[in-house]
């Protein structure tokens, strides 16, 4: 049961969601479960994969009782009965109620006597010590074959209470005090539907330096601890940190109400010998997990086989929806700015396909007219018209057995996307002039950079051909939501038009990285290789200086402070001069401003907005 513990649920791979799924096919942020005037919403976060309700993709949907969810890997069922609703709280909550006095003994790791091999020889040989040293090698062995950190947890607290006399423990794990990752709390008394109080200045205190800390001392008034006991006090309680290469990683917590119930420093002592023996177990079985978790992703990522370039986040969801997909027949709407590589993408598609040993067959609908482009997707018997000389099989015959692409999809005219249409629907489809229809066994894969769902609503695009489209969608990110690819997808692009124009460019130089991070690219990646290209093709030394960089880039991107006596400096400076002198000259008249500077309008509202002097001309027309 996962309740909804405030106004909203939050669900992704990352921890930090209310509700983490380990799971590589879900975003970091995949949707989230609100609570609005008493009635609950699921609404997906823009993923690439989607969340579905009832099998139906959903952007925003009001939740039913009973209405399954689909994230990913996984299904949930909603609930909102009073019965089913009334679900689990949180098995532990830092209470800022004191539930100690101030007399509490510490014990640092160092003075442990089952830490330190001389003082455990010095031991008397009695049978509180025989036993403890029997729990310890039985808590050691037990352990090392537990690699899940919850199980691990339970197992752990299960034990200690076999020796210790606590009416509540918990063992918290994370590495920051106020947000622990994994917790598990039992209470004796109430039952594990009952939340265990750790109060936060003792948590906090035993977490920061890293001591062992005992109280037999309650507070001063019995009613401060109310809220963790229902009014009854906390009589006496370890708090003991998981130490790990002199890094906490967690805490132990064991408290009673009983007032004949004291706990003693041989207890304090036994707890810290099992918190040094436990840390190393729970992060080593931390570690195997998140080993485990990026072992998948490496393996998504490795399996596929693709031509793209970049590692950022955002290029990771890409590929794992692409490997999802693959395997599949189900028609792909690739979606995404003009550059952003949506022919790579529905090429890696047919690559990573059972289709992938028959042809793929690439369509730009924008490029021919739409006599020529019905002629050329579906063929033409002899005599058809003007020109048919011969018998001529179109694109989709072409592809048959494989895959067909069509980019820009959003250019088509009416007339073409309901012959479209059928083939999606029939999956055949007839030559112009012809009389019979030819079967087709075709994958079909379409790219646009237009809106298509305005389009549907402005009545320039069919909405059955839109839905029969958008089977599958997936966005190509722009170039500037994943920057930190920049650097990779920049030097791809060095060592190809190197070879090619026989020069040997070793990379781009440290000067103009920074003019490359801050550009916003609005062609995106096809603009950055052809910013590369130019810059092989004109350059003179073996790295890409600023020079070689177009103007654009320059124009744009204000150099930073430790090169602000340089050459492009002082142009971009001087730039700003002449165009703010000009165009105080012309009285704010743009046209007149351009005939003095000799430049053509547009040409000067461009400079205008690449060197940032909107505002400062807003200034000075207001002085």
């Amino acid at each position: 049961m996962f309740p909804l513990k405030e106004a909203s649920l939050s669900i992704g791979c990352e921890p930090s969601n209310n509700l983490a799924l380990d799971d590589a096919l879900i975003s970091p942020q995949h949707c989230v479960i609100a609570l609005e005037d008493g009635q609950c919403a699921i609404r997906d976060l823009n993923t690439t994969t989607g969340t579905f309700v009832n099998g139906l993709p959903v952007l925003e949907r009001s939740l039913a009782h009973g209405d399954q969810i689909a994230v990913g890997g996984s299904v949930f069922v909603f609930l909102c009965e009073e019965e089913q609703a009334t679900a689990q709280a949180s098995p532990v909550e830092l209470d800022e109620t004191p539930q100690i006095s101030g007399a509490t003994k510490r014990l640092r790791r160092e003075d442990v006597r089952y830490l330190q091999p001389e003082a455990l020889a010095a031991l008397p040989p009695t049978e509180r010590v025989a036993r403890d040293l029997q729990t310890l090698l039985k808590i050691s062995t037990t352990i090392g074959s537990i690699h899940n950190v919850e199980s691990l947890q339970w197992q752990l607290l299960g034990m200690i209470f076999d020796v210790v006399p606590a009416e509540r423990g918990a063992i918290l794990v994370g590495s920051d005090p106020e947000d622990f990752t994994s917790m598990v709390a039992w209470d004796r008394v109430e039952g594990p539907q009952h939340s265990v109080h750790v109060d936060r200045s003792v948590a906090q205190q035993a977490f920061s330096e890293r001591v062992g800390l005992l109280s037999n001392e309650p507070p001063q008034k019995a009613t401060g601890s109310a809220r963790s006991t229902k009014g009854q006090t906390v009589h006496s309680l370890i708090c003991v940190p998981l130490v790990h290469m002199d890094k906490p990683v967690g805490l132990i917590y064991l408290d009673t109400i009983h007032p004949t119930i004291r706990f003693t420093e041989d207890d304090l002592h036994l707890v810290t010998g099992i918190a040094g023996v436990a840390a190393m177990a729970i992060e080593s079985a931390r570690q195997l997990e998140w080993l485990g978790r990026e072992n998948r992703r490496l393996r998504l990522e490795s399996n596929l086989d693709h031509d793209m370039v970049g590692e950022s986040p955002r290029m990771r969801e890409v590929y794992q929806l692409i490997e999802r997909v693959a395997p599949t027949d189900s028609t792909v709407l690739i979606r995404g700015d003009s550059g952003t590589g949506k022919e790579l993408a529905a090429r890696a598609i047919h690559r990573n396909s059972p289709r992938r040993d028959r042809p793929f067959v690439a369509i730009n609908c924008a490029a021919l007219t739409e006599t020529l482009l019905e002629s050329e997707l579906f063929g033409h018997e002899r005599g058809a018209f003007t020109g048919a000389v011969a018998q001529k099989r179109g694109q989709f015959e072409m592809a048959n057995g494989g895959t067909i692409f069509l980019d820009e999809m959003g250019e088509l005219s009416p007339a073409l996307q309901s012959k479209l249409l059928r083939v999606l629907q029939e999956r055949d489809c007839m030559r112009v002039g012809g009389t019979r229809s030819v079967p087709l066994n075709i994958r079909v894969i379409a790219a646009t950079n237009r809106d298509l769902q305005k389009a549907v609503q402005e009545g320039t695009f069919r909405q059955d051909l839109y839905y029969r489209l958008n089977v599958v969608c997936l966005t190509m990110p722009p170039l500037r939501e994943h920057k930190e690819d920049i650097p990779f997808l920049a030097n791809h692009f060095v060592a190809k038009y190197s070879e090619r124009c026989n020069r040997k460019v070793q990379g781009v130089s440290p000067e103009a990285q920074p003019v490359l991070l801050e550009y916003d690219w609005p062609g995106n990646i096809r603009e950055l290789e052809n910013a590369i290209e130019r810059a092989v093709a004109l350059g003179c030394s073996e790295m890409i200086l600023l020079e070689d960089l177009p103007e654009t880039l320059l124009e744009t991107s204000p150099v930073s402070t430790t090169r602000t006596s340089t050459y492009h400096e002082a142009i971009r400076q001087l730039k700003k001069q002449l165009i703010l002198t000009a165009m105080e000259s012309s009285e704010g008249n743009f046209t007149e401003a351009a005939k003095l500077l000799g430049v053509h309008a547009n040409y000067l509202h461009r400079l205008i907005a690449n060197l940032d002097l909107r505002m400062a001309l807003k200034k000075r027309t207001k002085a």
